[in-house]
């Protein structure tokens, strides 16, 4: 009998970066840290709708073979396994069941689905990554909730690791799934004005990630459009973010997603000592203090990041100041201290 069936979209065999696969693999393999390998079971959900088939088998494997299951499901695959695992749990009556939330969707997702709003309560906990979705799942009536910050296994600088820009051009990059919806375009409009009315090259941006399948079409006609100071730089692996973003004078995250969690770029770029300057999504607050750890516009004003890069180029000390503050929020993402209440809950 194992301790943990970890249920996931772990993309064996593949190397995919996006958020949902990071946290699945970074949480499994802390509880594999602390467990030790033979008392983990993963299952992998890659595949999509044709890997659903396989998830009563999937359910029945980990209920049987482990004390407790933990879930890392995105909504379609939510509204399949926490069913099924509320049934089957019925055989296995000693089992725990865990929920760990990626992103910040869960709370409306839930509010017009009462019937998994039902099944989610049963669980032994639910592990969402800020405050804000916590008290919004209790006013739903939720009583199982606990906060369980996104984290990564980052190198940490140290304050003497720390680089300061040398002048202008002031470099900044964005570090997310290349895609509309993060912004990508926003950042790119914003620098290229910038930089139009002071008449100087102010500013460089970068743009790293892994374009959306979906979406490519659009990046390539965006990336036609980019004068010499604006570049694709492309994907990073996750143990070379730190050693990349230290350069960086800001990180940018304009991000459309009203209801994200704790970003994974926003952690990266603490870990580097680079403030970060972003919408003031749902739950920016639990994450980005905002005139210490980074600068925050409104969520429906593009206009705002043009505003905010303007004073930095003004008054570029501002943002340097926060790079210590940076490094020290870093810490509170790091595995052994996010999952800490996880395994606690787990013996």
């Amino acid at each position: 009998m194992k301790k943990v069936s970890a249920i996931g979209h772990f993309g064996y065999g593949h190397n995919f970066m996006d958020g949902q696969t990071v946290k699945t693999k970074t949480v499994t393999a802390e509880l594999t840290r602390r467990f030790g390998k033979n008392q983990i079971l993963t299952i992998d959900t890659y595949g999509g709708a044709k890997n659903l088939i396989k998830a009563p088998f999937q359910v029945l494997n980990a209920l049987k073979n482990s004390r407790n299951v933990l879930i890392f499901p995105a909504q379609n695959s939510l509204r399949v396994y926490a069913p099924l695992l509320a049934v089957l749990k019925g055989l296995f009556n000693d089992r725990k069941l865990h929920y760990a939330v990626i992103g910040g969707w869960l709370p409306r997702f839930l509010e017009n689905r009462k019937r998994l709003a039902k099944i989610l309560k049963e669980f032994d906990g639910i592990y969402v990554e800020t405050q804000t979705m916590k008290s919004a799942l209790e006013k739903q009536g939720f009583e199982n909730v606990h906060i369980m910050p996104n984290c990564k296994n980052l190198k940490i600088l140290s304050e003497e690791e720390l680089v300061y820009p040398a002048g202008m051009p002031y470099k900044l990059c964005t570090f997310s799934r290349v895609m509309r919806e993060k912004g990508i375009e926003d950042a790119v409009s914003a620098v290229i004005a910038v930089n139009a009315e002071l008449g100087i090259q102010a500013f460089s941006l970068d743009v790293y990630g892994q374009v959306d399948n979906g979406q490519t079409v659009w990046f390539d006609e965006l990336q036609k459009k980019f004068p010499p100071y604006i570049r694709y730089a492309g994907s990073v692996d996750t143990n070379q973010s730190t050693e990349v973003l230290k350069n960086y004078f800001a990180l940018l995250f304009p991000t459309r997603f009203y209801t994200e969690g704790i970003p994974g770029t926003v952690i990266d770029a603490y870990a580097a000592g680079v403030p970060v300057i972003s919408t003031k999504w749902e739950s920016f607050a639990d994450i980005i203090e905002d005139g210490v750890t980074g600068i925050g516009y409104a969520f429906d004003d593009p206009a705002g990041l043009k505003s905010i890069l303007a004073d930095a180029a003004d008054d570029p000390a501002r943002l340097v100041s926060m790079k210590t503050s940076c490094l020290k929020k870093s810490d509170c993402y790091v595995p052994h201290t996010a999952v800490k209440l996880l395994i606690d809950r787990m013996y």
